[in-house]
Parts: structure tokens; sequence; C-alpha cells
């Protein structure tokens, strides 16, 4: 576990997040983080939107299912 403490940043509040905390997520500075709630009723914070995730996935199965159609487009 992590301990973030809350900063006030001008009008707003904000966490900063410690080098350890980047490198388990994978991320950097200028990177988007979403807080997302979490079975149990908590939030969790992760690298990656969930709904654009099922999205991609989606989009995926179309063009698998479409493979020809999009091929004969783009001619």
């Amino acid at each position: 576990m992590i301990a973030l403490k809350l900063s006030q940043i001008g009008n707003s509040v904000g966490v900063v997040l410690p080098k350890e905390a980047l490198v388990k997520l994978g991320v950097e500075k200028g990177d988007t983080l979403y807080l997302t709630d979490a079975p149990g009723g908590g939030m969790q914070i992760a690298p990656y939107d969930p709904d654009v995730a099922r999205q991609i996935a989606l989009g995926e199965e179309i063009m698998d299912e479409y493979r020809d159609t999009f091929r004969a487009l783009a001619k």
C-alpha cells in the first residue's frame, strides 16, 4: 500500500504520486489516469478507461467480421 497526501493546488485539491506508484502504473508525466468505481464500493485508479477498452474490443470484433468489406473499401 502507498499512502498519498492531498495537497492544495490553486482552487483544487490534488494528489502527488511518488515515483514508485508511477512505475507500478506504467505512466509518466502527461499521461491520463482514470478513477473508476471498484467492486465493493471503493474506487480504483488505472492508466486505462474500461469503457474505452470495451469499445476497442467491440471495434476489433466488427473489423474481424467485416474484414473483406473494409479491404474492398480501402481500395
